[in-house]
């Protein structure tokens, strides 16, 4: 199952043609969500929340946007906080898809706030966060690039863009930064590009072991600079960005402070977050959840 959350918004309209991409891609339920706010008292309306009826009217509209997209579609209407709805969610689904912008206060406004810290390090999914641009030309993905930096965390991310990358037949760019400028040792003259070859050499090796058994065209690029400048300068070039929540300094490591918010203010793709946890069962066609789907053994 792929999440949706709308708020009417045109960050969210986004985020919901990718999540009927992403969901055809792999066979899967769109589930498409809107959370609306219980009154404490008659009159009263929370910051950005939307009544019942509001919400009821958003969900409809967006069901009519996926209608011929072959996707098998259901709708939530839920009465609580997103943050507390898309957490719940990502402990039983593949895929959380939210908008990175919006006007009307609700998912794609809150969510480079405490919607986007609490998906982005809570989540027991991937997310992907669709930036307000227009997405005709991005979808279906037919360009990836994964940061990796050698930690565990990245090598999941990196076992997850193969994985997307064979689903949507996209060419894959696996790049590792050294950030030397930024770095409290600088190699000498002698060992600088011994560095970069050590640094390339561990690269290949790991693209190499979590891309067996996957037909996937990859290419790996060692590149000295800034993790969240050299992202933001691929998401002009790309459709589809892939990062990890935590690392050691290098791509997956930047997703935890300022710099995280950075990288999705100014990403002009989609950028999927891949938590510590997301493992290979995230794309498993068994699953024990009651909407899991079987295929046959010879697929």
């Amino acid at each position: 199952m792929v999440v949706c959350g709308v708020d009417g918004s045109a960050a969210s309209d986004n985020a919901l043609i990718w999540a009927a991409h992403e969901a055809k891609t792999r066979n899967a339920v769109l589930d498409i969500v809107c959370c609306h706010q219980v009154p404490s008292y008659p009159g009263q309306r929370g910051e950005g929340g939307l009544s019942e009826d509001a919400a009821r009217q958003i969900i409809e509209a967006a069901r009519a946007k996926v209608a011929g997209t072959g996707v098998d579609v259901q709708t939530s209407l839920e009465s609580d906080d997103p943050r507390s709805v898309l957490l719940g969610r990502s402990k039983k689904v593949a895929r959380i898809v939210v908008g990175a912008r919006g006007g009307s206060g609700g998912f794609a406004d809150r969510l480079l706030g405490s919607v986007a810290s609490a998906l982005t390090s809570r989540a027991y999914c991937a997310v992907v966060v669709v930036p307000q641009i227009d997405l005709e030309e991005l979808v279906p993905a037919k360009h990836i690039v994964c940061g990796v930096d050698g930690s565990e965390t990245s090598r999941i991310a990196l076992e997850l863009a193969i994985r997307e990358a064979a689903r949507w037949g996209a060419k894959l760019s696996c790049v590792s930064a050294i950030n030397l400028g930024g770095s409290m040792w600088v190699p000498g003259p002698g060992y600088h590009q011994e560095v970069i070859d050590d640094v390339r050499s561990g690269l290949n090796e790991a693209v190499e072991t979590a891309a067996e058994g996957y037909d996937v065209d990859v290419h790996c690029h060692v590149i000295e600079g800034n993790p969240a400048a050299l992202l933001a300068e691929f998401s002009t070039a790309v459709d589809l960005l892939v990062v990890g929540t935590r690392g050691r300094g290098g791509f997956a490591g930047l997703l935890l402070g300022s710099t995280s918010q950075a990288v999705l203010h100014h990403s002009e793709c989609p950028t999927i977050v891949v938590p510590r946890r997301t493992g290979v069962n995230e794309d498993s066609p068994w699953s024990n959840v009651p909407w899991g789907r079987k295929k046959a053994s010879a697929e």
